[in-house]
């Protein structure tokens, strides 16, 4: 199916990785060229490569997005090496599993800082581009912890819901310049992120990989843990021109797992 997106640009941050590498590829796959940033060099060539093979360009930045001179210089290389930017991908991401007594206001700021300041920080500068071409999209990256309570993931918790307010927040203000804004909410996603959390689990309770797995699948109701073509299936459905009235929405992908009533 063509999603009219051939030739134009994508920027995906942290993406190198996991759900990022996967949304990147998939655009990609329908003729984007795309600029990646992460903070590991070796993957991020590895992924322009990849992402080269779809006959389109690539351009890898290394860069901290926790950083405010590094998310203006990934946007400002970027733009320039592009020309332009039509879709921007937030989903640089970081975690901390621990219970309340044992997080830091350091660990809180850190996570502030790397997934929701930098997704404000980059949207900002982005939207200037945008702005100017008349259109755009965007698509931020949040995660099940924005509806669902996670005890040792709490810093998710506070860090994805102000992601969720931030894309209907942001969507009224850019909705003037034809550009959409809207968010994914993965569920449990078979990245090597989650699978070393897994690993951890099984560690603490003694248990082996396959038992905690088997858990976490039983307690999604299509019976298997989300794959990252499935996060970047809902990015692609955002980028296209099916959803060009759809704007300051949220969606889980998430194999039905979240109970609560959203309306």
């Amino acid at each position: 199916m063509d999603f009219g997106l051939t030739d134009k640009v994508a920027l995906v941050t942290g993406g190198s990785r996991g759900i990022g590498r996967t949304v990147a590829l998939m655009l990609a796959g329908q003729g984007m060229h795309v600029a990646i940033c992460g903070r590991t060099l070796e993957s991020l060539e590895k992924t322009a490569n990849d992402i080269e093979a779809h006959g389109v360009k690539a351009w890898a930045y290394n860069a901290d997005v926790s950083r405010l001179e590094d998310v203006e210089k990934f946007v400002a290389e970027a733009v320039g090496a592009a020309g332009r930017v039509d879709v921007l991908v937030n989903n640089a991401v970081t975690s901390t599993s621990a219970p309340f007594d044992k997080l830091t206001d350091d660990e809180f700021r850190y996570h502030i800082d790397v997934k929701l300041m930098a997704y404000i920080r980059i949207a900002r500068l982005v939207l200037k581009h945008m702005e100017k071409a008349g259109a755009g999209r965007i698509v931020n990256i949040g995660g099940m912890t924005a509806r669902i309570v996670a005890p040792f993931r709490m810093t998710n918790g506070v860090v994805n819901a102000g992601v969720a307010n931030f894309t209907k927040q942001f969507a009224g203000y850019a909705a003037r310049h034809n550009v959409t804004v809207n968010c994914v909410h993965p569920g449990y996603t078979a990245t090597e992120r989650i699978m070393q959390i897994f690993e951890r689990e099984a560690k603490e309770a003694g248990s082996d990989i396959d038992a905690v797995i088997a858990k976490r699948t039983g307690d999604i109701p299509l019976g298997k843990l989300i794959r990252p073509e499935d996060i970047a299936s809902a990015v692609l459905f955002f980028c296209s021109p099916l959803a060009d009235m759809i704007t300051g929405q949220c969606i889980a992908v998430d194999g039905g797992s979240g109970e609560a009533v959203i309306y």
